[in-house]
């Protein structure tokens, strides 16, 4: 018999049409799924490679820093502690920057080592003009650490790049959390912009970097960030160039 679902399936990574063996699913269905759960679990325990990560951007000198989370397990607890700079961290930051660059593990430390170092670099060259800080790469971070390293660099804006949650689908899913004008501890994430799934498997980093550049760059205009500012508005001056563009090559 043939599979009615096999073409949906050959277009998406989510659970459908997994099929049944009487009231349960089939063997190598839940094989799958089992898999799919310890890569997730794996991605949220797994090291962050610092001297990896440290080396792929060493021509930018990067900056390492951790945040108050003694270990995996208070990261994980202690959601709050993985939001403020250790004490030792925050001496190692200094100097004015216009956007503050960050590169922290998050929840999967798979996801910032295979993507971040890519994107930072795609980041900074399609901004040549702004005064980027060193990147910065943070241990046991959640987003709000963004805000304690803009603040320490008196940057207006800060763009955290962090590993997100993992998925059954999406292990290695790398986020881009935009904000401006961030206070430690005040920050709430009404006030951020999101770009999410950043990865082969979902938003290519070439699209990443559009979509993160052109947020970044209505911020600076508009002095705000999060529900203030639509993503839709931040790329239409893109497209309304997209026909212009197509026109000269003719």
């Amino acid at each position: 018999m043939s599979d009615p679902f096999a073409y949906l399936r050959g277009l998406t990574a989510a659970r459908i049409g997994l099929g049944r063996t009487g009231v349960s699913l089939p063997t190598r269905r839940m094989l799958e799924f089992q898999m799919a759960h310890a890569e997730a679990r794996d991605a949220i325990h797994a090291p962050f490679d610092i001297a990896r990560i440290s080396s792929e951007l060493t021509d930018l000198a990067p900056m390492v820093v951790e945040s108050r989370a003694a270990d995996r397990r208070a990261y994980l607890e202690r959601p709050d502690e993985g939001r403020r700079l250790s004490d030792a961290s925050r001496e190692k930051l200094a100097g004015r920057f216009d956007c503050a660059l960050v590169l922290g593990d998050g929840l999967s430390a798979r996801a910032a080592q295979a993507h971040g170092p890519a994107l930072v670099r795609a980041l900074r060259a399609a901004s040549p003009d702004w005064r980027w800080s060193p990147p910065v790469i943070a241990m046991m971070a959640r987003v709000g650490l963004g805000d304690d390293i803009a603040a320490a660099f008196d940057a207006d804006l800060v763009v955290m790049l962090i590993g997100e949650r993992p998925g059954l689908s999406s292990p290695d899913s790398l986020g881009a959390y935009i904000t401006f004008a961030p206070k430690p501890g005040a920050t709430s994430d009404a006030q951020r912009n999101c770009v999410s799934n950043i990865r082969p498997a979902g938003l290519p980093i070439g699209e990443a970097v559009r979509k993160i550049v052109a947020i970044a760059a209505l911020a600076r205009r508009l002095n705000k960030t999060g529900v203030a500012l639509k993503e839709d508005e931040a790329l239409a001056p893109f497209a309304r160039e997209a026909p212009a563009i197509e026109g000269n090559k003719r």
